[in-house]
């Protein structure tokens, strides 16, 4: 029937072009006015896997909160970065077009206030304490917070010192930061100066997590989230100049990020994909007019294929779209096989009879694989990885596009093109001693693969699988170094589990349970936020409130000084400097008389330098004292006095309680991600959360490509030994394909690289081009064919798999690993994939067969 189909495109060619040109163009306006790509990678998996159900219980409660952006606000001081993050969640607030929410989780009204409680009892007592120990300090500061109110509250200090009741070295911290800070900003350098560190540890980074309203059929559904917030930032003032910057992670521009990598050098990667394919085909059929037939019926196939895949699934995914770089490479191996046998047929035959004459020859061959590729891929249907079962529906449709065109397009160009005859056979006699020496040593050569199976069998334990995505992210963009970043805060570990309990009560049960686990450092519910022991603790705040409050709040503030005060304090505190300095040795005296110095420079410059000193003291000055007031203003709290974006993190509406856990200790690899996981899921089964849905995701597809490696290879299996009608012929075609593969993930061990998401994909097309090549030297030596490495089914096979792992390993350039690490084990899976077919499968055939009848 291939023959006859052929033989009908060579007696009419311009006919099959223009039907085939007609096809082409409906495709091409059917793909294009039908395209739609979803880059959501939950889109991927079935929603019916355990850890999915999980997923969407936890979303149906809260809403999608996976999606987020997190805007990380460092600050030169702590003072800078939580107003930095104040003003940009403020202004994202506002923002309705890009963002469903906004919140701090380190931050706000009712942390201010409420958040000195959080610690123990000691905690508070010991801050209590500090705060009362600098009352001498607080009181001048509260009741003028100006630039003179700083001096006279320094001079206030001093008497101490002056009077011999404390060392200078007391005041040695606050002194020291002033100096620098006065000393920096007179030379022109950044300077930054904070009051807080004064009175104890305090953060200088802050978060906002902004949740987004997403495009997925953008290459980038965050993209204009993204530059809203980066907008709002530099609005807002947020920049390394004013002390600040923000970097921005999260699930969001992660996946935005990787989908950049993989556009980046895209141009490179397609360059040396078409310029390979491009010589490989010239090398292998020695005519350009062959080549040029070869890749218009390729391009054509590709064109129609993405039409039909639109039809049958709906829409690409980040997986099917791969498709393309499977038939390229499956389809032009059609191309090669019909245009080598034309072109070694033309040495004797006209053009027509030598394409007819090819078709029959290889006519069996060609079907024969396309079916069993075809199957190959369908295997993927039953499986819950829904991108793979897509690409399947589509790679399965292309192999019978594929073989369609070439019997009828392909002859007819190669008719209407008239390539030339070629000048010698496309054979290759000096491989003659080759041949004879793999059938002369057949028991050692199938003795060296069967040790080559057993070794590789015994290897197979140390396959690594890295189920970990953020592996396959490029380490150097901004995102995935942020979140690196943020992976060494303790405090801060993006590897947390979310479980959902029906209620608070139970979530706070399940969460004591969990606590007491060692792989967990804390399980986290809304009860987190309400202060235990707060009889003890509110007394600590009150007996200190009560010291404080006319110290914080004074019945009559001071009123803005003159510049003359301005003048008279600096120079006045800055000769008590120098008095106490005198009087002390060492590090204390030197910052002592640093910062008389820079007073006395404030005193005698211009009023443009007070202004700028006052600039740099005097905004932290407020903030600290506003927090301080806040601290000391704490009272009662309770799950119900909780602000409502606050609640809303951790109740639904309907009652039901979130518990956020994270690890003990910082995950340094995806073992501890694994320990820290079963743990949890141990004691909470319906556990969620983003180390459960990357260990989720493995299983899933690693489950996936088991089920259809097996599935494949048994309906595979059928399909030769109904078109074959013998078992051995079936395993010598099949037998070759496994070592392949076994060799590839053999190799893999060797040279450390790990299997991932990615690079799994390699192993179909691995499958799929095996079983073509092997099936055609099977049928080859069925037919009685003999001296099979000197033949142009040889030349076609060498070139064939030159030319897919020369354009596949172009990949290698891309700069997202995982695609770089997919073209690495592609170039690895051919070339094994060509020892087995030149070299194994000829000593496993053995002398041609005999032709009976």
């Amino acid at each position: 029937m291939l023959a006859a189909l052929v033989a009908a495109s060579c007696r009419r060619p311009l006919a099959v072009l223009v039907a085939a040109a007609s096809l082409v163009v409906a495709a091409i306006a059917y793909a294009a006015t039908h395209f739609a790509m979803t880059t959501d990678a939950t889109a991927l998996m079935s929603s019916t896997v355990g850890w999915r159900v999980a997923e969407e219980r936890l979303t149906a409660a809260f809403g999608p909160n996976g999606d987020v952006i997190v805007a990380v606000v460092d600050g030169a001081t702590p003072e800078l970065a939580d107003a930095g993050a104040g003003r940009l969640a403020a202004a994202l607030r506002q923002d309705r077009a890009h963002f469903r929410r906004v919140t701090r989780p380190d931050g706000g009204p009712y942390l201010a206030r409420e958040g000195l409680l959080l610690g123990s009892v000691a905690d508070v007592r010991a801050a209590a304490d500090r705060m009362v120990a600098a009352q001498p300090f607080l009181g001048p500061l509260a009741a003028d917070p100006w630039l003179r109110g700083i001096a006279d509250a320094l001079g206030t200090t001093l008497q101490g010192v002056e009077r011999g009741e404390a060392p200078l070295s007391r005041l040695d911290t606050p002194i020291a930061a002033l100096a620098a800070a006065l000393d920096a900003q007179a030379a022109g350098r950044p300077a930054f100066f904070s009051w807080a560190a004064l009175f104890g540890d305090a953060p200088t980074r802050r978060l906002v997590l902004a949740y987004p309203r997403l495009d997925y059929g953008s290459l980038a559904p965050g993209a204009g989230a993204s530059d809203a917030i980066r907008t709002a930032a530099s609005a807002a003032g947020i920049a390394p100049a004013h002390g600040m910057r923000v970097r921005l992670t999260g699930s969001v521009p992660l996946s935005d990020e990787e989908l950049a990598s993989l556009a980046d050098r895209a141009w490179l990667v397609g360059a040396a994909m078409i310029g390979a394919m491009l010589v490989t085909l010239r090398l292998a059929t020695r005519s350009w007019a062959v080549v040029a037939a070869i890749m218009a019926t390729t391009l054509s196939g590709l064109a129609v294929t993405a039409a039909l895949g639109l039809l049958a699934v709906g829409r690409f995914n980040l997986i099917s779209v791969a498709f393309i770089p499977l038939f390229v490479g499956l389809g032009v191996d059609f191309g090669i096989q019909l245009g080598v046998r034309f072109q070694h047929e033309r040495l004797r035959l006209a053009p027509a009879d030598a394409m007819t004459a090819a078709a029959v020859a290889l006519g069996p061959s060609l079907a024969l694989a396309a079916g069993a590729v075809c199957l190959g891929f369908l295997a993927f249907l039953p499986t819950d990885y829904i991108g793979v079962a897509e690409l399947g529906t589509i790679a399965g449709l292309g192999m019978v596009v594929a073989l369609a065109l070439s019997a009828t397009l392909l002859p007819a160009l190669l008719m209407l093109f008239r390539p030339g005859r070629p000048r010698a056979d496309l054979g290759s006699p000096a491989l003659a001693p080759l041949d004879r020496l793999l059938l002369r040593r057949r028991r050692p050569i199938l003795w060296v693969f069967g040790l080559s199976v057993l070794a590789t069998v015994a290897a197979l334990p140390l396959v690594r699988f890295d189920f970990n995505p953020l592996h396959l992210r490029d380490p150097n963009g901004e995102a995935m170094a942020t979140l690196a970043d943020l992976a060494r805060d303790p405090d801060r570990n993006p590897n947390t589990i979310e479980v959902l309990a029906p209620s608070l009560a139970q979530a706070d049960r399940l969460a004591t349970r969990l606590r007491a686990l060692p792989e967990v450092g804390a399980a986290i519910t809304a009860s987190t936020f309400v202060p235990t022991d707060q009889p003890a603790k509110l007394a600590a705040i009150g007996d200190a409130q009560l010291l404080l409050d006319l110290t914080l709040n004074p019945l009559a503030p001071a009123p803005p000084p003159s510049d003359a005060e301005v003048k008279e304090a600096l120079a006045s505190v800055a000769a008590r400097l120098n008095t106490a300095a005198a009087a002390s040795s060492g590090a204390p005296a030197a910052h002592a008389r640093a910062l008389a110095a820079a007073f006395r420079r404030l005193s005698a410059g211009p009023i443009a330098d007070r202004r700028r000193a006052t600039a740099l003291l005097v905004p932290p000055l407020r903030a600290t004292l506003d927090q301080l007031r806040a601290a000391l203003s704490a009272g009662p709290a309770s799950v119900g006095m909780l602000p409502p974006d606050l609640r809303a993190d951790w109740i639904a509406p309907t009652g039901q309680a979130r518990i956020q856990v994270m690890p003990a200790a910082a995950v340094r690899d995806n073992a501890d991600l694994a320990r820290f996981t079963r743990a949890v899921l141990a004691v909470a089964p319906d556990a969620t959360g983003t180390a459960v849905s990357m260990r989720g995701a493995a299983f899933t597809v690693a489950h996936a490509f088991v089920v259809a490696g097996v599935l494949a290879f048994a309906v595979v299996s059928l399909l030769l030994l109904v078109a074959l009608r013998s078992v051995r012929e079936a395993a010598f075609t099949l037998a070759p394909v496994v070592l392949s593969i076994f060799l590839t993930l053999g190799s893999c061990v060797v040279i450390g690289q790990p299997i991932n998401f990615a690079n799994i994909i390699a192993f179909p097309l691995l499958f799929g081009v095996g079983v073509a090549f092997h099936i055609y030297f099977v049928m080859a030596w069925r037919g009685g064919a003999g001296d099979l490495l000197q033949s142009a089914l040889a030349r076609a096979v060498f070139f064939s798999a030159l030319a897919t792992g020369s354009a596949f390993g172009s990949l290698w350039l891309s700069r997202h690993p995982g695609t770089a690490s997919m073209g690495k084990i592609l170039m690895i899976s051919l070339l094994w994939t060509l020892v087995c077919a030149l070299i194994f499968e000829p000593a496993l055939l053995g002398p041609p067969k005999r032709r009976t009848g």
